[in-house]
């Protein structure tokens, strides 16, 4: 949802006192089992995909992204030591939640009118348009799915097929974001932390699974007001207990 995992994580952590680098890859992990209910949930659509890639319409939703794809991975790979030093903290989660908010409930009263309803019909353009947006979730708080959402729905995409499209943009993403930052955190695992680690993966894969057929069932009947105020809410409320 558009409310920023890696912000909840990140707040999470500090409130259990559950930070360092074994805490950091516990993270990797759920967000591992989360992405990977994105690939189960829409298995029989990237299985025709992947076996219609002949086909224009299979070959034109790849190709976007890819696309789309490309911006946050360049940047994210040149930035990511410098981000996780400077940006991994409380209050700049509370900041980037609140101004999340606030460009949601922007974007949601100015953005055009929908011209674009399935995700077969996405150009080119527009797919690195929403690659682009992606780019601001690299800071946390922002919403990785917010961002790409937002950007889908300025560029004249729908509701619905702005947030399959964000969830299809999710798979690569997180894939290449985990499997980096998981090859840089292995050597801080033992034999001891495989039971915490497959607990949450486990319930971080069910829990997604259950979010994600709700969420499109949301955003084809509501905006996304609502998860705009609970931003600003959550993070207002952040900044007022740490004073």
């Amino acid at each position: 949802m558009p409310v920023s995992s890696t912000g909840h994580l990140i707040l999470a952590g500090n409130l259990l006192s559950f930070t360092g680098e074994k805490a950091n890859t516990f993270e990797i992990f759920i967000q591992l089992g989360a992405i990977i209910a994105v690939v189960w949930f829409y298995r029989v659509r990237l299985f025709s995909i992947v076996r219609d890639l002949g086909n224009g319409e299979s070959r034109r939703l790849a190709a976007n992204i890819i696309i789309a794809f490309l911006p946050a991975a360049i940047i994210g790979l040149l930035t990511h030591s410098w981000i996780k030093l400077y940006l991994f903290n409380t209050r700049t989660v509370a900041a980037a939640l609140i101004a999340g908010g606030l460009i949601i409930l922007i974007i949601e009263r100015a953005a055009k009118a929908p011209g674009v309803s399935e995700i077969e019909n996405i150009s080119l353009r527009t797919a690195l348009g929403i690659g682009l947006a992606q780019v601001f979730s690299l800071f946390p708080g922002v919403s990785r799915s917010g961002a790409t959402i937002m950007g889908g729905l300025v560029a004249g995409l729908d509701r619905k097929t702005a947030t399959e499209f964000s969830f299809f943009l999710a798979i690569p993403t997180m894939f290449a974001a985990t499997s980096y930052d998981l090859l840089k955190n292995l050597k801080y695992l033992s034999a001891g932390d495989i039971p915490v680690f497959a607990a949450g993966f486990v319930v971080a894969f069910i829990s997604a699974l259950m979010v994600i057929k709700a969420f499109i069932g949301f955003v084809q009947r509501h905006t996304f007001a609502a998860f705009a105020y609970y931003r600003i809410i959550f993070g207002v409320l952040i900044l007022l207990i740490l004073g």
